[in-house]
């Protein structure tokens, strides 16, 4: 008797976790008056300097002297390179296809954009224009750690595919084994309410049904801030952020 309660008991779990992972998949529906968020990412403190790397290998292709990274970058008090998403929705406007795959262009041993968007589950084309090996090295983002997602060696020009699928965070870092001096960031969409902002630190998110929302701005380097809204149809909400190092 107790062995078949254990069975039964684990029956029960095995489809309840079924279930919940069904309930949580995000679900497309047709969003009547929807409404919109939108703000500015400012960033008031002093800006931090580029981060300095010497190009001490490959300078035929990388170039030579040092490479300068600017993880922080900052028009006007606005800050760029954030990605602004709504936490956990469950239901909602179709994803934009567009931005569903990603790709990782290594040219001139640089990162090619240094911050992009892709959707969770999607794959992601690792692109080595370069005559010099590559080793893409990325993780996953979970608060202050980070977990290896992939650690590729690209010793020739050519493309590799690979599907990437996030559980726990929303970012990887990119980073090449081979050459210290690169680097880069793909914000992962489980949802398609999201925007990144624009070079004056706007953004702004549409066709949001009605209720309320956690509002998160994704910066690679100084992390996420967290904001709320509650959306009326037809209606726009406004939420700003404001980072420090």
């Amino acid at each position: 008797m107790v062995r078949n309660f254990f069975i039964v008991s684990g029956l029960i779990l095995a489809i309840t976790g079924s279930q919940n992972a069904m309930a949580a998949k995000y679900k497309v529906i047709d969003v009547v008056d929807g409404g919109s968020i939108s703000g500015k990412v400012f960033y008031p403190g002093q800006v931090p300097a580029p981060v300095v790397f010497k190009i001490a290998k490959d300078n035929d292709v990388c170039g030579s002297g040092n490479r300068s990274i600017d993880y922080v970058r900052v028009n006007s008090g606005r800050l760029t390179d954030v990605v602004v998403y709504l936490d956990k929705v469950k239901q909602g406007k179709a994803f934009d296809d567009s931005q569903r795959d990603a790709t990782i262009l290594q040219q001139g041993c640089k990162f090619q954009p240094f911050t992009q968007i892709m959707h969770n589950d999607n794959n992601v084309a690792i692109v080595n224009e370069d005559p010099v090996l590559h080793n893409i090295h990325t993780y996953e983002i979970i608060g202050k750690a980070k977990k290896t997602v992939m650690n590729i060696s690209q010793p020739d020009k050519g493309t590799i595919n690979k599907k990437v699928k996030l559980k726990r965070g929303v970012a990887m870092k990119i980073e090449c084994d081979a050459h210290e001096f690169m680097h880069g960031f793909i914000f992962v969409a489980k949802n398609p309410y999201y925007a990144q902002v624009a070079e004056d630190g706007t953004y702004s998110i549409d066709n949001i049904p009605a209720g309320s929302y956690k509002v998160m701005a994704f910066h690679g380097t100084l992390g996420t801030q967290k904001g709320k809204a509650t959306v009326s149809a037809g209606a726009t909400q406004t939420v700003d952020f404001s980072f420090k190092k």
